[in-house]
């Protein structure tokens, strides 16, 4: 919550405010996100405008979350721009009783104070990779056994496939039955 008590009702002032806030509950993806509690850098400007308080500025925070191919953690910065209008109570539900659809989805002030954490979520979640790498290159993990490829680039396994089992059982037997007529 920013306290907007100082800009309100004057268009044309400003304040900026730089603080470090703990991140909201489930502030990510499954996959990865940033951590409850871990910090997040907000560098922000409140402007007073005829409509409310328009809230711009950068949000930074550490994602955390595991590489999806090889299950090692990942860790990466993440920094985004925010942009939210905060509108007057008053011209909020003025713009509700005129029958205005998009007046539901606005961001209110209430007590002068802006609740920026839809809109830092918004952008930092949209934000995040959907398929967070430990590295571009990462080789994941063997399909076969789940050993790191990284840790052993030649490991492999010789599979048969299965469509072929009754040939390879045939082909074991001839060589056997060909053993005993050589002896």
């Amino acid at each position: 919550m920013l306290d907007t008590h100082e800009l309100t009702r004057r268009p044309g002032t400003m304040a900026e405010v730089a603080r470090v806030v703990p991140a909201p509950a489930d502030l990510g993806t499954v996959v990865i996100g940033i951590p409850e509690g871990a910090d997040l850098t907000l560098g922000l400007r409140l402007e007073s405008v005829l409509e409310g308080v328009l809230v711009t500025g950068v949000v930074r925070g550490t994602a955390v979350g595991e590489c999806v191919r090889c299950l090692d953690e990942v860790s990466e910065q993440v920094t985004v721009r925010i942009q939210e209008l905060f509108a007057y109570p008053e011209r909020a539900q003025a713009a509700e009783e005129s029958g205005d659809e998009d007046a539901e989805d606005e961001s209110v002030l209430v007590d002068d104070q802006a609740d920026i954490e839809p809109a830092v979520r918004d952008s930092l979640v949209t934000a995040l990779p959907f398929q967070p790498l430990c590295r571009p290159d990462c080789p994941g993990l063997c399909s076969v056994c789940g050993a790191r490829l990284a840790d052993d680039p030649d490991h492999h396994h010789d599979v048969v496939d299965p469509r072929w089992s009754a040939l390879q059982t045939m082909l074991e037997q001839s060589s056997v039955s060909d053993e005993t007529k050589e002896s």
